[in-house]
């Protein structure tokens, strides 16, 4: 199987703080490839250098080939990213804006019609196509950005805490989307708290804690390498970002409250 995306060295640095430290990562086409970490690890800003939206201050990222540094444009045409918090043209309606994409990408006018009315089927959102996208929910949004991420059937999908606020019907169909997504052979990057989402859709997960990969592997690998009798993944992750013994905390929250 090949490397779909080669990460080499990466360092991203705000002023003088270390956001990432030297980040080394080989992640296969046909799989989902989780990144987890505690708030601050460092993963919004990996998944943005990966999808060619933040450049690192040095090192690159090379996917299908292509080089991040030298040419994001062509990576984002064959990329697309999903955010925690939805970023979209709020006067526009949904279908006003899957068109602004399909005239960027070039899609097919049968296509674009064809996966407009699958998406919203399957998400339910039909009856918000023609609404203005300010006046939608929270989760809502998150489902136009979804579909406006996938709609040019990118070969790499990013998402970066990208299910937050769906329903658990419209979560369900997402997971599966994306394990036939990676069946054709596609790479989707996923990053959530949720653990047993990762647990659950994805292949292989490395762990970020304070900008540096604490492990990497599948459940059983990162068990072994964190030396943990957990068999869950939160157990494990606990244990890699050494945050496994809570109850001195836990102790001390308690006495706080009594």
């Amino acid at each position: 199987m090949l490397n779909t995306i080669e990460i080499n060295n990466i360092y991203k640095r705000y002023g003088t703080t270390n956001a990432l430290n030297g980040i080394n990562l080989s992640i296969q086409s046909g799989q989902i490839y989780g990144v987890l970490g505690p708030n601050g690890s460092g993963k919004t800003t990996l998944l943005k250098i990966i999808a060619g939206i933040l450049p690192a201050s040095s090192g690159d990222v090379s996917v299908n080939g292509i080089s991040v540094r030298e040419n994001p444009d062509a990576i984002k045409s064959i990329t697309g990213y999903i955010p925690e918090t939805p970023a979209l043209y709020e006067s526009l309606t949904p279908v006003e804006y899957f068109n602004f994409l399909a005239s960027v990408f070039k899609i097919d006018e049968h296509a674009l019609r064809d996966r407009i009315n699958a998406f919203a089927n399957a998400l339910e959102i039909g009856k918000y196509l023609d609404e203005f996208i300010g006046s939608l929910s929270f989760g809502t949004k998150q489902k136009v950005a979804i579909i406006g991420s996938l709609i040019h059937d990118p070969q790499v999908i990013v998402m970066d805490e990208g299910m937050n606020g769906l329903d658990p019907k419209s979560s369900k169909i997402i997971k599966e989307l994306l394990k036939d997504i990676t069946a054709r052979g596609k790479t989707v990057i996923f990053s959530t708290h949720i653990m047993e989402i990762a647990e659950t859709v994805c292949d292989t997960i490395s762990i970020l804690y304070n900008g540096n990969i604490a492990g990497t592997g599948n459940l059983a690998q990162l068990k072994e390498e964190a030396g943990s009798s957990n068999n869950d993944l939160e157990g494990i992750f606990l244990k890699l970002t050494g945050d496994e013994d809570l109850d001195n905390l836990l102790d001390s929250l308690r006495d706080s409250i009594k």
